[in-house]
């Protein structure tokens, strides 16, 4: 009922940029809030950036001052931009998103993952 199309990624040198996007779509009533996270060969998945309907964004300390989590609310899209890329960045990132789902009473909740876009940050 709800899909997820990531798209952004790719191979960086260390100090370089790169930006994600994600877009929702299908039976969404509302998104709750929307999250990127990532995970590194032999690591679990993470969270690492989050941003509410009302904007309210959060970071993990490691990413903060480098990236930047912005939504669009009216077509239902997650941006994330990649700053200062170092090699430690370097995983799978995928975005999440938490929404109400239409025509459902009571109103039913869904989360939902993206496929999911590579990072590589190597020179």
């Amino acid at each position: 009922q709800v899909q997820l199309v990531e798209s952004g990624g790719g191979l960086v040198q260390p100090g370089g940029s790169l930006r994600l996007s994600c877009a929702a779509s299908g039976d969404i009533f509302r998104i709750t809030v929307m999250g990127w996270y990532r995970q590194a060969p032999g690591k679990q998945r993470d969270l690492f950036s989050s941003i509410t309907s009302d904007g309210a964004t959060n970071y993990i300390y490691s990413v903060k001052g480098r990236f930047t989590i912005s939504s669009d609310n009216a077509k239902n899209t997650v941006t994330l931009q990649l700053n200062s890329l170092k090699p430690e960045d370097t995983a799978r990132y995928y975005c999440n998103v938490r929404s109400t789902i239409r025509f459902t009473t009571p109103p039913r909740e869904s989360t939902n993952w993206g496929q999911g876009t590579q990072v590589t940050v190597s020179s």
